[in-house]
């Protein structure tokens, strides 16, 4: 059962992503030759209009076929045909539609269980949050001119920026206060603490709270993934500990077994955050600017506005080609290392 959840939401991410494509792609008149969820051969399919609706052998990824997407097509409605600002309407909503994906699980999450306000609980003492004169009830507002909305992007902004000084500004009984904690080496844990917590503990508000919370919520998601994007480019982090999709189905059914063991309602919030973390790392990835993905295509279409004058197809389909194949070359590597973690 659980591995048979971890692939439903993987294949449900990918299939409202090439939903994005597919929907405006009609919406622009150009035709879908196959509209299919994951990859390999087809299993079932069927064909209504000028579109084949499949579903692939292996339920990972998925695709919208667009006439005369990766080559020359003559048809009235080919994907070159169109223009360049439908072109790029479509090849945008996929992760348009990832985003919208994550906001909507959001919106779950924060109606059920509410959010998490960045409130500290306590500091400890002899740590600089203590010297710096923050205590317990005080909400953190900024760090390093960043707006903070909810307790986990202090988390997770202490964690990428670990070893730097922090200007710090919080509010105490309805006043704004600054300050800059410098973190301390703990031996003990091997890593620099700034001795503060917060109170994970998550209240619930009106309409207007919980739209704006679940709008903070994709945000932690999306500022998480592009920060773990820094510290790959950066040299930080390695391929090793990249998860690709047998990774993350063993991360979905771990999560699932453990809050099987707490209840129905704690399996069914642990799986939305699931769905919400992906979706909107799916979003971000996709946009980055490389070939074969949609934000590859996306700056050729950019060049072509500014232009005003299209690339030549061949050579930019060779680009996206050999961006398919490293990518291609990228997934081998980060399963075998998923699959070598199993054992």
């Amino acid at each position: 059962m659980k591995i048979i959840i971890a692939i439903l939401i993987f294949s449900a991410i990918i299939l409202f992503h090439e939903l994005g494509h597919f929907l405006l792609a009609k919406r622009a008149g150009i035709g879908v030759n196959e509209f299919c969820i994951g990859l390999g051969p087809t299993i079932v399919g069927f064909t209504k209009g000028e579109t084949k609706y499949s579903i692939k052998l292996l339920p990972f990824g998925g695709a919208c076929m667009m006439e005369g997407e990766d080559g020359d097509s003559d048809a009235s409605n080919s994907f070159r045909s169109k223009s360049v600002w439908a072109r790029i309407s479509v090849v945008v909503a996929g992760p348009v539609f990832n985003f919208i994906m994550a906001f909507v699980g959001a919106l779950i999450i924060v109606i059920c269980v509410g959010y998490d306000r960045p409130v500290l609980s306590g500091v400890m003492e002899g740590y600089p949050a203590e010297s710096a004169g923050l205590q317990e009830g005080d909400e953190i507002v900024k760090l390093n001119n960043k707006r903070i909305h909810l307790y986990r992007e202090v988390s997770v902004y202490t964690f990428f920026h670990n070893n730097e000084a922090i200007d710090v500004v919080y509010e105490r009984d309805g006043k704004q206060y600054e300050t800059t904690i410098t973190p301390q080496y703990n031996e003990e844990s091997g890593r620099y603490l700034f001795g503060f917590y917060g109170n994970m503990e998550r209240e619930k508000g009106g309409i207007l709270d919980t739209l704006k919370y679940s709008v903070h919520e994709v945000n932690y998601w999306i500022y998480s993934t592009v920060e773990s994007l820094k510290m790959l480019v950066t040299g930080q982090v390695g391929l090793n500990e990249l998860s690709g999709p047998v990774g993350i189905v063993k991360g979905v059914s771990d999560t699932y077994e453990e809050s099987a063991a707490i209840s129905a309602f704690s399996v069914f919030i642990s799986m939305m955050n699931w769905l919400i973390m992906l979706s909107a790392n799916l979003g971000v990835m996709n946009l980055l600017p490389l070939p074969a993905l949609d934000g590859g295509r996306l700056v050729f279409l950019i060049i072509e506005a500014i232009r005003r004058k299209e690339i030549d197809p061949d050579k930019e389909g060779m680009v996206h080609f050999v961006g398919i194949c490293l990518l291609m070359g990228l997934m081998v590597i980060i399963m075998f290392n998923d699959i070598r973690k199993l054992f």
